[in-house]
């Protein structure tokens, strides 16, 4: 089990039987969330039961409905004692599955016999109940893999298909909630309804929402593939607890924001890795990794759940134009909640240029000139004046998207009214509105905005989220489009020798890829130390050649500006108490900011680079960039930007200014040469010196694969 910098666990999981492959992974999930009839397996005449909720819920369903139970057979009540002979009165494409575990998978089968080409498992006590759930779920997945039914759960509470009338949940209340165009696809049962309910309020209906649970066959990226057909589908919010299969998730996630835009909520960035366990069964995914594999592939990132209602909920709406850096305009008819937004805008990295000369005019006509007008444009409140305000903002040429807020007022502005009246003029420039209130009037206003299109939010917080979506989709698109198809594995650039390989080979390897390193030495003796020392520019460091000792540091194993030969022998017998038998004498770099550079396998996802700023302060704040390797030099070139302390990179206090380009070139290096050789798998450069002459690498080590490092892993 391996624990990842930000407290989540990357593998090691109990997690679910193997998949099969081939068809069944690609196979259509018509049956599933479109059946022609349902089966409630389970059904009880005990109203608290969960086979009585499910058979409730289900009342609604236009096609045919057949309620089974064996043990309490009724059949004049429509209790059938088999799937079998509930099958003869009309075709179940749907099994509802509302039995203890241990008969599941028997349950699975029957169903499959009958006809079914789709079940649903509801109950728990699986994986996330220890060895005897584990093997419940093995025979499950056997089950499912051994019919070709399509299985979703065990351990969910189902899905919603509001506009196909079937509510296959459990859950009080979920009936209620109205078709639309958002689909859910969460890792929780829970999540999935809590996030139909966050968007029902806030008055977008659903297409599908659908809880994962333990996802013994159905993962979330089945679910995605088949939304990209879904033509009532116009966004997805998707929620990540757990990654099976990190690239196959990608690739989904990259082929659907193609046409609809994706915005991912990823559960983990603090130490949940033991509660996710006792969930569904399968240890958290790697937060860093998991949001950054779900961004480079297009999709949106929130923070928390109401982030993400409200961000899927705009874009289900509204979509910019792919833009490297598009520009908001924003207009407030009242500063306070004004500098809320702009406030959260900036924190975002949000663009928010200055108005042309000509929009500044004519503002200048239409508002007190005590009014801030540059952008964000104040109003000083709520007026007649305000459509026009909203018009010219959009009208800007530096304006991909115009974000206004007002409280409700109606007896001297109403937005809708606005928003009619900017239809007849409109620049085609989308707008976002936050109205402010309470009551059945602004209720009223908020659903009239959203009938016309408009992404309309309660409050500044919310405005800003939905401002933020829209423009990191309107980024992430351009990259993508400026990135070209997706890169592929080049060939291997260089030979390894076997490993392990000691500081000195590592070295080496980077050289045939391009990466400065100090002049140096690989020394057998103290003789040869003394030859280095004499041979090469001082002062030089001196350094404990061991590749089993890759972290020399921590052990005494590195003595820095050594000059003379006197100091020379001092380090020397200070490393062979430390365990050297071998040394490495290497000219000293020139001061600079020091980064560190990487790749390494990550068990969900394979190949991962990562840029960071060095030092410990650095690595205690984790302060680093990551993308999934082989890479794009386009996508290289945006990680030093992501980086908290990027400004240091620019010549921060007359310090080095970085060369992109030259840093990019290490990035992809490094990630095709860790994707063209299973046999290694991890590669570091720390530090990785930023200097007036370019970027040096001062250490590096190389793993390979089944070699065991010191805190006692294995690298396999």
């Amino acid at each position: 089990m391996t624990a990842s910098t930000d407290g989540a666990v990357t593998s090691g999981a109990p997690g679910p039987a193997p998949r099969p492959h081939g068809a069944r992974r690609t196979a259509g999930l018509d049956a599933l969330f479109t059946p022609r009839g349902v089966a409630v397996i389970g059904a009880s005449r005990d109203p608290a039961k969960l086979g009585a909720a499910l058979a409730r819920s289900v009342r609604g369903f236009r096609g045919h409905v057949g309620l089974v139970n064996a043990r309490d057979p009724d059949p004049s009540a429509g209790l059938h004692p088999s799937i079998r002979d509930a099958a003869e009165h009309g075709p179940l494409d749907l099994a509802l599955i509302c039995l203890p575990a241990p008969s599941c998978a028997q349950a699975v089968t029957e169903a499959a016999g009958a006809g079914a080409r789709a079940a649903i498992v509801y109950g728990g006590g699986f994986a996330e109940a220890g060895p005897d759930g584990e093997r419940h779920q093995r025979d499950l997945a056997e089950a499912a893999a051994r019919t070709g039914i399509r299985l979703l759960g065990p351990n969910t509470s189902g899905f919603l298909a509001p506009a196909h009338g079937l509510t296959a949940s459990f859950v009080p209340g979920a009936a209620d909630v109205p078709a639309g165009g958002i689909a859910v696809v969460a890792a929780s049962g829970g999540v999935n309804h809590a996030l139909a309910f966050l968007l029902a309020e806030a008055g977008h209906g659903v297409s599908l929402a659908v809880g994962l649970g333990n996802g013994v066959d159905l993962t979330a990226a089945d679910v995605l593939d088949h939304l990209r057909a879904d033509e009532r589908t116009t966004a997805v919010a998707l929620h990540i607890e757990s990654v099976a299969d990190g690239r196959r998730l990608t690739d989904a996630v990259a082929r659907l924001t193609r046409a609809r835009p994706v915005v991912a909520l990823v559960v983990g960035r603090h130490d949940v890795g033991a509660f996710a366990a006792s969930h569904t069964g399968a240890l958290a995914t790697s937060w860093r990794t998991t949001r950054a594999a779900l961004a480079q592939a297009g999709a949106v990132l929130v923070d928390d759940e109401r982030e993400l209602a409200d961000a899927v909920g705009a874009l289900s709406l509204a979509r910019l134009r792919p833009a490297a850096d598009p520009g908001v305009g924003v207009v407030t008819a009242q500063a306070g909640p004004g500098l809320l937004l702009l406030d959260a805008l900036r924190r975002r990295g949000a663009n928010v240029p200055e108005l042309g000369a000509e929009s500044r005019r004519a503002l200048a006509s239409v508002l007190p000139p005590l009014t801030y007008q540059r952008n964000p444009v104040d109003t000083g409140r709520p007026g007649p004046s305000f459509a026009t305000v909203l018009e010219t903002v959009a009208a800007d040429d530096r304006v991909d998207l115009v974000t206004g807020y007002a409280l409700h007022e109606p007896g001297a502005f109403d937005p809708v009214q606005a928003v009619d009246a900017m239809a007849t003029t409109r620049s085609g420039t989308p707008l976002v509105l936050g109205v402010g209130g309470t009551g059945d009037g602004v209720r009223r206003t908020r659903r009239a905005l959203l009938d016309r299109g408009v992404p309309v939010a309660a409050d500044p917080a919310g405005l800003a989220a939905m401002t933020a979506a829209l423009l990191a989709d309107a980024r992430a698109r351009h990259r993508l489009r400026a990135s070209g198809p997706a890169a592929t594995a080049r060939a291997p650039i260089t030979r390894l020798g076997p490993g392990p390989w000691d500081e000195h080979q590592a070295k080496t390897l980077l050289g045939g890829l391009g990466v400065a390193t100090m002049p140096r030495r690989a020394c057998e003796s103290r003789a040869e130390a003394h030859r280095a020392h004499a041979e090469l520019p001082g002062p030089v460091a001196v350094k404990l050649l061991d590749a089993a000792i890759p972290h020399k540091t921590e052990i005494g194993g590195v003595r820095l500006g050594v000059r003379t030969p006197g100091e020379l022998d001092a380090a020397l017998d200070a490393l062979e108490k430390a365990g050297a038998r071998r040394f490495l004498v290497e000219s000293m770099a020139p001061s600079g900011l020091d980064l560190v550079v990487g790749a390494h396998r990550d068990p969900v996802f394979g190949p991962v680079v990562m840029v960071g700023l060095g030092g410990t302060a650095a690595e205690a704040l984790a302060d680093v960039s990551l993308r999934l390797a082989p890479l794009s030099r386009e996508e290289a070139m945006t990680m030093p930007g992501d980086l908290a302390g990027h400004a240091l990179l620019d010549g921060w206090r007359g310090g080095p200014v970085l060369e992109h380009a030259a840093l990019c070139d290490i990035v992809v290096a490094l990630g095709d040469l860790l994707a063209a050789h299973e046999e290694l798998t991890e590669l570091e450069i720390n530090p990785l010196r930023l200097t007036a002459q370019g970027l040096v690498a001062l250490d590096a080590v190389c793993v390979a694969a089944d070699e065991e490092v010191p805190d006692g892993r294995t690298h396999q």
